[in-house]
């Protein structure tokens, strides 16, 4: 088949090059057109494990081209995809200035029937609305089909390739004809592909990510319990996570959620349930406590330095929301560093994908190191936020060896706690005993 991809960002990208890699020929669409030279020049502009080799393959082999020029991109095209942002406005709803925008573009060259598929996070009746900005633009026939994206990343391009249901929201059987084509290569294990009207679609996905922050959400408040009663946090999510009916996957406590997805759509979903005069309550409690949660390692550093952290060297392990990105959307990292550096803290941080991000961000606010070992040259304390593989099994003799006191605050609790007793730090993480 012949795609189009408008907008190259983090979805579209990946969903470009992976319907690439099944043999169809996808042109990718963007405005800026930087970035476009730029992968026309085979250079990735994110960080995802796996997708470069997918990226040069097909590149190489005419399957995938990048243009700034909307027109060259749908022309042939059987089937559009709108990946484009769908940022919260100033109420938290989705700002969809680009989803309509690029529909009404695209109505206006259109010459034969097309399927567009909105691919980004949409709310309820977004479909509705871009098949409004097409009757209102075009007499040429369109479906609409709701298509939501449930990529990882760090895993996206298993995520696409084998995913675990494919979600299509249409009730146009032609539509769903070519939703069905263009899918089966991927879905060949048996994973289904789940068919259904737009606004189901749309509120699934939203429903997915609320659903997986309440999970992490409410094992942040077990965590913070168990503080207070001396139980052990690792011990309830081994014993609640067997049980199949809850799973083991989203329980393991930390300082909150970040990411592209989870606090946009939770809080998205939130003022949906406002617009139509539904107090959705748990939401509501969901987005207050990943909020204090978030600065919780922060409130642990000032307990233990009496409330004057000025001019105390901390060492941060970690700045991207998770590992296997350089995404540092509502990265909890973030929020840690503006609040130590309200109170006066001297940083240097260290993550192996996210810094440049990060540079562009705080600029020289505070240091950056080249390897995790220089980050705690004379450190006061290494607060560790994001869990990298690199951290797990770090030299902790070295550690010691370069930090003023052997003080660590772990976000992630990435260490056996009779470890660290072994090694003579103190330790505290999340929901666990503190090692004095």
């Amino acid at each position: 088949m012949k795609i189009a991809v408008v907008g190259t960002g983090y979805v579209g990208l990946v969903t470009g090059t992976c319907l690439a890699e099944t043999g169809n020929t996808v042109t990718c669409v963007d405005i800026n057109e930087e970035k476009v030279k730029m992968m026309q020049a085979y250079k990735l502009p994110i960080y995802e494990p796996g997708l470069d080799i997918l990226f040069h393959r097909n590149i190489e082999q005419g399957r995938l081209k990048f243009t700034t020029v909307l027109s060259e991109a749908i022309q042939d095209a059987q089937i559009i995809f709108l990946a484009l942002p769908t940022p919260p406005a100033g109420d938290g709803a989705a700002d969809l200035s680009f989803v309509l925008g690029a529909a009404k573009d695209i109505a206006k060259i259109i010459t034969g029937y097309k399927v567009i598929v909105t691919k980004s996070t949409v709310p309820v009746g977004t479909a509705d609305k871009v098949i409004k900005v097409f009757n209102e633009n075009t007499s040429v026939e369109v479906d609409v089909v709701s298509n939501p994206e449930f990529l990882r990343e760090g895993v996206a391009v298993d995520d696409f390739m084998k995913p675990d249901r494919v979600v299509v929201g249409t009730q146009s059987l032609r539509a769903q004809k070519l939703m069905a084509e263009l899918y089966s290569p991927y879905v060949r294990q048996g994973n289904p592909i789940i068919f259904m009207d737009t606004r189901s679609s749309e509120l699934t996905k939203y429903a997915a990510n609320s659903f997986l922050a309440t999970k992490i959400t409410f094992m942040n408040e077990i965590a913070n319990l168990c503080e207070l009663v001396g139980a052990d946090v690792d011990a309830v999510r081994k014993g609640i996570g067997s049980d199949d009916r809850i799973g083991k996957r989203f329980l393991f406590p930390g300082v909150g959620y970040g990411g592209s997805c989870f606090p946009k759509d939770v809080q998205a979903l939130g003022r949906s349930a406002t617009e139509n005069n539904y107090d959705f309550k748990i939401l509501s409690s969901v987005m207050e406590v990943n909020d204090s949660q978030r600065v919780k390692l922060v409130e642990k550093v000032r307990k233990y330095y009496k409330g004057n952290i000025k001019g105390k060297k901390i060492a941060i392990w970690g700045l991207a929301f998770k590992p296997e990105t350089d995404d540092i959307r509502e990265a909890p990292a973030l929020y840690i560093i503006e609040e130590l550096l309200k109170d006066g803290a001297l940083i240097t941080a260290f993550d192996p994908e996210a810094m440049a991000n990060v540079k562009k961000q705080l600029g020289d606010k505070i240091s950056y190191s080249e390897n995790q070992y220089d980050a705690l040259n004379d450190a006061d304390a290494l607060l560790i936020v994001t869990e990298w593989s690199l951290f797990r099994t770090p030299d902790f003799d070295r550690i010691a060896e370069l930090m003023k006191t052997k003080v660590i605050f772990d976000g992630r609790n990435l260490y056996d706690l009779q470890k660290m007793i072994d090694c003579g730090f103190y330790y505290n993480s999340i929901g666990r005993k503190t090692v004095e």
